[in-house]
């Protein structure tokens, strides 16, 4: 009969699995009062067995575990549960609100607490099992009510106990983070500096008595006297008995480059760094370039007001100097334009100036000296001809030129305005290239003499000065002749020595220096006129073109020629020095190079003069041209300031009424914002870069090499600094 029950409850629990008839509250787990009605519909009388099994079943003893499981693991715990079972096992389970922490990854995750009833040790075993695969944490339980009731007093006694020492445990460890971190930065600092000082005596010797370290470092020669002081001001605060000894040393080792800036020079001298850095005892352009790269920037940026918004945004950056470095703000651009704030400064301040030279204020004049040209036309004239050009020659006025700059009515002349500008900034730009490049030319000299390069001297610096001299210098010169020497000179044509010193014969600069070097001479096309410039022209400009071709042979050969005598000259004197070594016992060896092409091949020698002195001839050409740059940046900024003025401001001046002021608002800011968006910032960066093209290749290749590198002393400023940049 009892077999037949196990029988019987096996097909029913099938009949009821298939149905789908069995209550899934939790999967596996069976409901005994839909068991028992689907069993009483299946065999009728046969009810009172199965319900006799069933207390049967639920008053043995059966055993149980509790624990606790991922809530995402319970559908696949409750089937594995199920099948390896065979259903003999009971499941509830219930999930915990709040997350609890991860004790391997501190994360927080959601769990269910379970509990399984269960019959025999088999099936105990196998549960425990499947606990241990899902990963699910068991928990003892007493079987006894009273037990289980005593056990969860003590457990929540343990819980109070608990949170009560990991809140003062909370508070204590907020009390001691708030009193380190009033600390932290200083100790920071502190590490960083142990640190530091740690890795440098890291890199000292030990001496053979193993008991002193020797350094080897590069020291500037102007502070060894302060490093012998902190040497003995550290030997007296540590107690040594030792004294610390300072030696110079003799090495031919190329020393590092160190140039002492501030913060008004550091940024000029950046400007060179990032050129090259000078060799050892090279001369340092940057002094030169405090004066000559915002002159520069001015001539093509010249116009009073923009170089007034520029001056006053670079002055406020140098007021607000120390509050805006303590605020470290991280954008790049605001970094390059702080970094450079002097500059900026230098270069609105420079454009003011040549701003009122060109009379040029937002596109237009300055009548402060009132103008020195008069009107010579008659009212009637006037009223019936648009345009007409004022004759500076008049004999009705004695002319007297305008005191500073521009005259203001050239604002007004609509017909030559372009013209006369276009001739005047030209010609300034070749004067001004022209002598920055001599300028240039110049400072190889020191370099030369400091470096002891004798025949550098003479077969470089002085021939290329004169070619320079006699071709584009005396260009320049002839500028100066025409200026003097023709001009509105008051009388009448009908005088031959007035046509003679008048604008009509004044020759073109450009065509006479053409035909300069071609050995070439135009027909007079001007009787009346003379056809030179002054007395012994032509002979004189022949005689300086044969001069500048000479010089290209002498710089061509001259250097390849010396070297080459003075490598013959040692290789004579060599056996003989080798001879009188070994007669005195001496190991003979090589004789110390005097300069670094003693060794050289000549044939490498020929190549690298002939390169240099290819690209001085040429690029003597090719850099005064290059100089023109400073004309065509001028015009242009003019010429964009005064389309701004014309297309935007101009018709907001001229509307009238209520709707006018508003239109008259609407156009100043659109004037206003393209006066600093495009002519401040972006022809302000456009000049910038010209500029610093200029003194990059056509200034400094004269004689800045920058082949050195920088000397990095050590530093806790740079230190933390740079500490600090890499946390952020």
């Amino acid at each position: 009969m009892f077999r037949f029950v196990l029988s019987l409850y096996g097909v029913i629990l099938y009949k009821h699995q298939s149905a789908g008839a069995h209550d899934r509250a939790s999967d596996g787990v069976i409901n005994h009062d839909v068991l028992t009605k689907q069993t009483a519909l299946l065999f009728g009388k046969g009810r009172l067995h199965i319900n006799v099994y069933i207390k049967l079943f639920t008053n043995r003893k059966s055993n149980f575990v509790a624990g606790v499981i991922l809530r995402e693991r319970i559908p696949a715990f409750e089937r594995m549960l199920w099948r390896a079972c065979r259903g003999n096992v009971f499941l509830r389970q219930a999930e915990i609100d709040s997350p609890l922490e991860d004790p391997s990854s501190s994360d927080q995750v959601y769990k269910s607490v379970f509990i399984i009833f269960f019959q025999g040790d088999q099936l105990k075993t196998r549960v425990k099992k499947i606990c241990e695969g899902f990963r699910a944490t068991l928990y003892p339980c007493p079987e006894a009510p009273a037990d289980r009731r005593e056990m969860a007093m003590g457990v929540m006694t343990r819980i109070e106990d608990l949170n009560t020492v990991l809140g003062q445990t909370q508070d204590h460890r907020h009390r001691v983070l708030v009193a380190a971190a009033k600390n932290i930065k200083n100790w920071f600092v502190k590490v960083r500096k142990i640190k530091a000082i740690y890795h440098t005596l890291n890199l000292f010797n030990l001496d053979v008595t193993q008991k002193c370290l020797i350094a080897e470092c590069w020291v500037p020669a102007l502070d060894l006297e302060t490093i012998q002081l902190a040497l003995r001001r550290g030997t007296e605060r540590s107690g040594s008995s030792v004294p610390p000894i300072l030696n110079r040393m003799e090495t031919m080792e190329n020393p590092p480059t160190y140039n002492r800036t501030n913060k008004i020079t550091v940024a000029f001298q950046n400007l060179i760094y990032a050129y090259g850095v000078a060799s050892y005892r090279e001369v340092n352009p940057a002094p030169y370039t405090i004066i000559t790269f915002p002159f520069l920037f001015a001539v093509m940026f010249g116009d009073l007001g923009h170089g007034a918004i520029m001056a006053a945004f670079g002055f406020w950056m140098c007021y607000k100097e120390k509050p805006l470095q303590a605020k470290k703000i991280d954008s790049e651009i605001w970094n390059i334009f702080f970094g450079g704030r002097y500059i900026i400064l230098l270069m609105g301040l420079f454009s003011m100036y040549t701003g009122l030279i060109y009379n040029d204020i937002f596109s237009k004049s300055l009548n402060i000296f009132g103008s020195s040209w008069r009107n010579n036309y008659k009212n009637d004239t006037l009223v019936a001809n648009k345009l007409l050009q004022l004759n500076p020659d008049s004999e009705d006025y004695i002319q007297t030129p305008y005191p500073f700059g521009i005259d203001p009515v050239w604002q007004l002349a609509e017909s030559n305005k372009i013209i006369f500008m276009n001739a005047y900034k030209m010609k300034i730009s070749i004067i001004i290239g022209v002598f920055h490049m001599l300028f240039g030319v110049c400072m190889s000299l020191w370099n030369h003499i400091y470096f002891k390069r004798r025949i550098s001297i003479y077969v470089e610096f002085i021939p290329q000065i004169i070619f320079l001299t006699v071709l584009f210098f005396y260009m320049v010169l002839l500028m100066f002749i025409k200026w003097t020497t023709y001009g509105p000179t008051p009388g009448h044509f009908g005088d031959p020595s007035v046509i003679k010193t008048s604008g009509y014969c004044a020759p073109s600069v450009l065509i006479t220096f053409i035909n300069m070097m071609l050995f070439k001479r135009d027909e007079n096309a001007r009787p009346q006129c003379d056809e030179v410039m002054f007395a012994g022209q032509i002979g004189l400009q022949k005689f300086f073109v044969i001069v500048a071709l000479l010089c290209v042979p002498v710089m061509l050969f001259g250097k390849p020629y010396f070297i080459m005598q003075e490598q013959k000259k040692r290789a004579q004197s060599q056996p003989l020095q080798n001879t009188e070594g070994a007669e005195n016992g001496a190991a003979g060896g090589a004789v110390q190079p005097a300069n670094p092409h003693d060794n050289e091949e000549i044939s490498e020698v020929f190549i690298h003069q002939a390169i240099h002195t290819i690209e001085y001839v040429l690029g003597s050409v090719s850099h005064t041209a290059s100089y023109l740059r400073l004309w065509a940046l001028s015009l242009a900024h003019a010429q964009l300031a005064e389309v701004a003025w014309n297309m935007l401001l101009r018709k907001g001046l001229k509307s009238f009424g209520f709707e006018g002021g508003i239109f008259l608002y609407v156009m100043f800011a659109c004037w206003a914002g393209i006066s600093v968006s495009i002519m401040v910032l972006m022809e302000g960066l456009s000049a910038f870069l010209h500029t610093l093209r200029l003194h990059w290749i056509e200034f400094q290749s004269k004689f800045y090499a920058g082949e050195g590198y920088l000397f990095q002393p050590f530093s806790f400023e740079v230190l933390l600094d740079s500490s600090g940049q890499a946390d952020e």
